[in-house]
């Protein structure tokens, strides 16, 4: 299974709009084969900071994410809300060893810049 975390700081004049484009990003994506789940959090601390939480069966489905057309429009639609660089960690669940190990980032086309951090979760 691949996890995905994300964090997009949105701005607050245009928080409506990010709520809508998150809605419906995660509606198409909960439709795609191999999508396990797919949901945006507002945070609690910063409700201008909005928390993506996705899980997949296999990395090829989350490749097969990034092709399709709901993904095109909201990388498209993404600079216009945001407020800041968007952070993104992948991660692999192996159930060989019970263990969840970092994996290499998800990496995407500009305008969507990553932060790249070390760490490990038990």
């Amino acid at each position: 299974m691949i996890i995905v975390h994300g964090t997009f700081p949105i701005r607050l004049e245009v928080r409506e709009k990010a709520l809508d484009l998150m809605r419906q990003m995660s509606s198409a994506t909960r439709e795609e084969e191999g999508c396990v789940s797919y949901e945006f959090f507002i945070g609690l601390s910063n409700p201008n900071t909005l928390l993506l939480f996705q899980e997949w069966e296999t990395v090829d489905a989350l490749h097969d994410h990034f092709k399709t057309p709901h993904m095109e429009l909201f990388l498209k639609e993404l600079p216009d809300i945001l407020d800041g660089e968007v952070s993104t960690r992948r991660y692999e669940v192996r159930s060989a060893d019970g263990m969840l190990e970092e994996e290499e980032f998800v990496e995407f086309e500009q305008p969507l810049p990553t932060e790249y951090r070390d760490k490990i979760v038990h």
